[in-house]
């Protein structure tokens, strides 16, 4: 699934071929996503794209009436192309620019969604979503009130989007990894001292991340459907078994909370 680091690479890469250009066409394949497509979405066609932002998972591409915000769900991926390409299977949404440039969503699973969200009437998929990892507004001071008296997993907590947005499994692993704390540990029994470890943990992580991603850019455009993506250099996610890289003694796997959870036993805490 494209987690945080993956979309911002994305809207990176889609970013030089839609701001300040034209929208042509707004075609629908498949209007069944994860919701309809609405069909107010027509609305961006003929006007400029002002901006392309990120808000969480969600890529937002601005203009003057309105924003169309696009998620990749858990198979999707961008891809930019000449106007004209052959479609390939599974392309449901295509954006056409008046540069003859065509940005195209391939999901196969459909779980992926392109919405319509004007100033008057945001979406309720954008509401009450905590604040973004890499802001100023994500610090220990939000993380520790956040966490007093809750109970559950601190993995869980991280990976909630209304208390921090964009967490993922693979990154909540490695961040906690790079902290030293057990990802067991109750979210309420974790000090302001290590909640600030753990928010420059997770800082670091998703800011290498995207870092790594960005050596792709130049491969953009590629036919391939996988723009964005890259080979991730992990400490724990998917090494359940393994030697500890600080310590050599065996990684620990687990579920919690319905996902795979890496740790290693003796060094974190």
């Amino acid at each position: 699934m494209p987690e945080l680091p993956e979309v911002e690479v994305s809207r990176l890469g889609i970013q030089p071929y839609l701001e300040n250009q034209q929208v042509a066409e707004l075609k629908v394949y498949q209007p069944k996503l994860r919701w309809m497509v609405p069909t107010e979405a027509q609305d961006i066609v003929g006007q400029t794209v002002r901006a392309v932002k990120r808000r969480a998972k969600y890529l937002l591409i601005e203009s003057d009436p309105g924003t169309l915000v696009v998620h990749l769900g858990m198979s999707g991926n961008l891809r930019v192309l000449p106007a004209g390409s052959p479609l390939a299977k599974h392309d449901h949404v295509e954006l056409i620019t008046s540069a003859g440039q065509s940005l195209r969503l391939n999901d196969p699973r459909r779980f992926g969604c392109v919405l319509w969200q004007t100033p008057d009437k945001p979406l309720s998929q954008l509401a009450r979503l905590g604040p973004e990892p890499l802001s100023a507004d994500f610090n220990d001071d939000h993380l520790f009130a956040q966490s007093r008296g809750k109970k559950a997993a601190v993995k869980t907590f991280i990976m909630d989007n209304y208390i921090v947005v964009g967490v993922g499994n693979i990154y909540a692993n490695e961040a906690l990894f790079m902290s030293g704390i057990d990802p067991r540990r109750a979210a309420g029994r974790i000090s302001k001292a290590r909640y600030r470890v753990l928010t420059e943990a997770i800082r670091t992580v998703l800011a290498q991340a995207i870092k790594q991603g960005g050596t792709t850019l130049k491969d953009f455009s590629r036919a391939d459907g996988q723009p964005g993506y890259f080979a991730q250099e992990l400490a724990v996610y998917g090494q359940g078994g393994k030697a500890c890289p600080r310590c050599q003694r065996v990684l620990s796997e687990i579920r919690l909370g319905q996902r795979s959870t890496v740790f290693c036993k003796a060094c974190q805490t």
